[in-house]
């Protein structure tokens, strides 16, 4: 392996990595554990056909930091953690495949609390319920909290909001101009609720039968794949994957604020003081993309899971986000550091 593990940890803090692998089903794992001191580490299980163990492993050092901030952020009594599975889910998911990971998930003894993520399903979380307890995300019938998707999506449109009110005065969104980059389960339900509040849509995706229908149901405007993140708007909102603003890419951003549910959309956090010297508003993705979280730790409420109660919860990211932009106005720093500041210091009153 290329990368130096024990570096890695140090510098990112983490508490530890667990590899597991099951040769009869060639389930190759990594559960990455950054912090527990808000509680047990809550992150989804991430199926990709990685190029490397090396690639896999950087995404989960770099998923359940962000986790952490996550929950922190929203205030919540969990800390964070993320999974990798090495494969390609489209051929390779089996049930079998999905049991090996389970019993991998039950050996840490409930300090890491999965659910699902890209590449995996609700009805996989349930397959990998059967061989632990330290699941969430399972369906509302079964005691979870079901898909968090629409959870996420309302959290990133309460972001949108408070991002509105910062920028312009106003949180109404009606008549934004906004460009979604990535319309899956959760690009496509804060496309439905950005139609629903009177913003003209662009969108764009790598799936063209997800574009026809978004377009067909909201009447957004497609555009290509390669074009969506420099579509002139109010707001760009990246929903796919991450690492996608840099040095590169945000010369060419045509944006006044970026909002998003992806994870990771920074390269790094250097990227958060060029999107501050080209006067765009970014709104950190830890922050925006927190409802899905929010949604799952209902799941522990002591009367069990509540969709109404969850959707208060998840309104309070406006308050957190207009807090974080204003904090970050007032000291002088970029919204990055902002938000890592205000999570650091519940992570460091929790450590006490």
């Amino acid at each position: 392996m290329g990368i130096r593990v024990f570096d890695e940890l140090d510098r990112g803090g983490h508490e530890g990595l667990w590899f597991a692998s099951d040769p009869a089903t060639g389930m190759r794992s990594i559960i990455g554990i950054h912090s527990t001191v808000r509680g047990p580490a809550l992150g989804g299980t991430r199926i990709l056909p990685y190029r490397s163990t090396d690639e896999a492993l950087i995404d989960v050092l770099r998923l359940s930091r962000g986790m952490t901030y996550k929950a922190a952020a929203a205030g919540l009594p969990l800390g964070g953690g993320k999974a990798v599975i090495i494969a390609d889910p489209a051929t390779a998911k089996t049930p079998e495949l999905l049991k090996a990971y389970g019993r991998a998930v039950e050996s840490l003894g409930g300090t890491y609390i999965t659910a699902e993520d890209v590449g995996s399903t609700v009805p996989d979380m349930e397959i990998v319920a059967t061989q632990t307890r330290h699941v969430t995300g399972l369906p509302i019938e079964s005691g979870g909290s079901g898909d968090p998707s629409p959870a996420t999506a309302h959290g990133v449109l309460a972001a949108m909001h408070a991002a509105a009110e910062f920028i312009w005065g106003s949180a109404d969104l009606d008549g934004r101009s906004v460009a979604i980059q990535g319309v899956g389960k959760v690009g496509s339900e804060l496309a439905r609720l950005l139609a629903a509040a009177g913003c003209r849509l662009a969108v764009g995706d790598t799936n063209p039968r997800a574009v026809e229908s978004i377009v067909a149901e909201t009447g957004a405007r497609a555009v290509a794949t390669d074009a969506i993140l420099y579509e002139e708007c109010d707001i760009l909102a990246p929903c796919a994957l991450g690492a996608i603003l840099d040095a590169t890419t945000i010369p060419r951003l045509r944006c006044v604020a970026v909002v998003g549910s992806a994870n990771n959309m920074l390269l790094g956090p250097d990227d958060a003081t060029r999107l501050e010297a080209a006067s765009i508003t970014y709104v950190p993705d830890f922050v925006a993309n927190g409802g899905g979280i929010i949604n799952i730790a209902e799941e522990f409420h002591p009367n069990g899971y509540s969709w109404d109660r969850a959707v208060v919860a998840v309104e309070r990211i406006h308050d957190t986000t207009l807090e974080i932009l204003s904090r970050a106005r007032s000291e002088g720093a970029n919204t990055l550091q902002a938000a890592e500041a205000l999570a650091e210091s519940r992570l460091s009153a929790a450590s006490v």
